[in-house]
């Protein structure tokens, strides 16, 4: 072959390989933006609240206790940022076998009043008594219909063994259902959510706090329905940050997780 015939036919292969490598490119690309999670692809930052909101979503909601201090109820139901604003609230009402926040009756009369649907949770202490720490929650907070399940907050293991870790959070969870016939909703993180709850506690509803901006598709979308995806918002009415949560069901079902 001549020089230059077989340089004419280098060019054109070559010109073959860069349409055929931007074709699969492009297919790739499309393929990408139509499987990849909504909740990932769309975020809009909203400077009321000063954090960045999964815009999938519409229902949104925070959580407080004493650390928040003394709360502007009005000024929280009035917020509407860019079309955001909170329509639920979880309240914390106890710790451990003993403690109950100080500030839970107050906010929990307030929240009912402003019109926001309002839940109670539990910071649970694996060295304490489960039992105990049922009956101390189930003592303080009395649910009335279109009140939000009531919520085991588990954060830490103090250490504690895993197989008795699990074996207790089943009696405080059966304590709680018994008290109030319906399944509490589990808080938790992702760590602990792998090593305890998969698996162990999947016919509770699920409420997460994941900050990593990913997707959620390591959960079990059956029974995942609340999401915090930040812990540093900002919301009139509330000094210094806020826990910010997102309700990633279709919008009418948070009925399930209401008392009737």
């Amino acid at each position: 072959m001549k020089p230059f015939v077989l340089l004419r036919f280098i060019y054109h292969q070559y010109k073959r390989l860069i349409w055929l490598g931007a074709g699969v490119l492009v297919i790739g690309t499309l393929i990408w933006r139509l499987t990849r999670p909504a909740d990932v692809m769309h975020w809009r930052f909203i400077d009321g609240y000063g954090v960045k909101f999964p815009t999938r979503y519409t229902v949104h909601g925070l959580d407080v206790s004493r650390h928040n201090n003394r709360i502007n109820w009005d000024k929280v139901a009035a917020m509407n940022e860019g079309e955001v604003r909170m329509q639920f609230v979880f309240i914390k009402a106890t710790e451990g076998a003993t403690l109950g926040d100080p500030t839970f009756a107050k906010n929990w009369k307030e929240a009912k009043r402003v019109g926001l649907r309002r839940g109670a949770y539990h910071f649970y202490h694996p060295t304490r008594d489960p039992l105990k720490q049922a009956a101390n929650f189930i003592k303080r907070v009395s649910l009335q219909s279109g009140d939000l399940h009531p919520v085991l907050d588990f954060e830490v293991t103090n250490g504690v063994a895993d197989d008795k870790i699990i074996a207790d959070l089943h009696l405080f969870l059966d304590a709680l259902e018994a008290a109030y016939n319906v399944r509490p909703i589990i808080y938790t993180n992702p760590s602990l959510y792998k090593r305890f709850i998969k698996d162990n506690f999947d016919v509770y509803p699920l409420w997460i706090a994941d900050y990593s901006k990913t997707n959620l598709n390591r959960y079990d979308p059956d029974k995942l329905y609340i999401w915090q995806h930040n812990k540093s918002g900002w919301v009139k009415g509330i000094r210094g940050f806020v826990d910010l949560n997102t309700f990633v069901m279709d919008p009418d079902r948070i009925t399930e997780l209401c008392i009737d």
